[in-house]
């Protein structure tokens, strides 16, 4: 009954920045821990950001350390992935994760997370 959709992709310019929204509906409990995750062609799915009920409780990668932000508006159900800086690296499908109960500590693995979206392309231009 979960339903978890992603918007925000596209084309951007190198250095440029996007912002990825991921809307949750369906579910009788607002989803707890969060996560985005990105996986390009010929790539393993790749972990980038996760966030529990609190934004103080973050976890990102090391490769878009500082680059990246994640966020939530618990009010809107919706988590949110801000990414400036850009590079062709960061060229990817990115999909939206949740878990219907915190993850403690947040974690980097695709299996701790029970739903997940269909995924919005992003395309960085070198």
């Amino acid at each position: 009954q979960v339903q978890l959709v992603e918007s925000g992709g596209g084309l951007a310019q190198a250095g440029g920045s996007l912002r990825l929204s991921c809307e949750v509906s369906g579910g009788t409990f607002p989803m707890y821990a969060m996560g985005w995750f990105r996986q390009a062609p010929v790539a393993e799915r790749e972990f980038v950001a996760a966030i529990n009920w609190s934004e103080d409780d973050t976890l990102y990668a090391e490769s878009v350390k500082g680059r990246v932000t994640i966020s939530r508006d618990n009010a809107k159900n919706t988590v949110y992935l801000q990414m400036d800086s850009l590079t062709s690296e960061d060229t990817a499908a990115y999909y939206c994760a949740a878990n219907s109960g915190p993850i403690r500590p947040l974690s980097m693995t695709p299996h701790e997370y029970e739903n997940w979206g269909q995924g919005t392309q992003v395309t960085v231009s070198s």
